[in-house]
């Protein structure tokens, strides 16, 4: 039987470069893949997924309107499904995938952020971490070395910033994976 995954971690852990990887083990094995992205994030263009190694590979997209269920109805299954930005995804959608996964032998494996620049869950990750079979987080580093679990948000000067819209898009440039301490002291060490 399929499960559903979610493979989580802060800014810079090589999420995208791992989804990458897994598509490539499938299709390296003569099996098909279908990638998906948030049509949000179009930081590298439309309809990519970009590694911060410089890998990059063509994906469809989602958005509010993707009905999953609907769409492998007039398709068929692909060996696996991969999701990037998985984050960006409804409640609603993350249910289609979970059910796909389980009434299929279709695994999907999403791969996103577990919360905002706030410490607060993104819609997808909190259906992600209560629906998801396998839970996997990803690691990264904090400038001072610990584990980086966060991420804080920075305005042009480098400074935090503590408010604003849950979603706004950025990279290295507006946003900083840190360690806990850092997220609540500003300061690491």
């Amino acid at each position: 039987m399929a499960k559903l995954y979610f493979r989580f971690a802060a800014m810079n852990a090589g999420k995208s470069t791992a989804l990458q990887q897994v598509a490539y083990n499938y299709e390296e094995r003569g099996q098909t893949v279908n990638l998906f992205t948030a049509a949000i994030d179009d930081r590298y263009g439309v309809g990519k997924i970009v590694s911060r190694l410089g890998v990059e590979r063509e994906s469809e997209m989602f958005n509010a309107a993707t009905d999953f269920e609907a769409l492998y109805k007039t398709r068929p299954l692909p060996s696996c499904i991969l999701i990037d930005e998985a984050q960006f995804m409804s409640e609603v959608q993350v249910v289609q995938l979970h059910r796909i996964a389980h009434t299929s032998k279709t695994p999907v494996i999403c791969y996103g952020l577990r919360s905002d620049f706030l410490g607060q869950p993104f819609p997808g990750s909190k259906a992600l971490l209560t629906l998801a079979d396998d839970l996997e987080e990803m690691k990264t580093i904090c400038r001072c070395g610990r584990k980086a679990t966060m991420n804080v948000r920075l305005d042009e000067q480098g400074q935090r910033v503590t408010q604003g819209a849950q979603v706004e898009i950025g990279g290295n440039d507006r946003y900083e994976a840190v360690c806990a301490r850092r997220f609540y002291t500003g300061q690491c060490g």
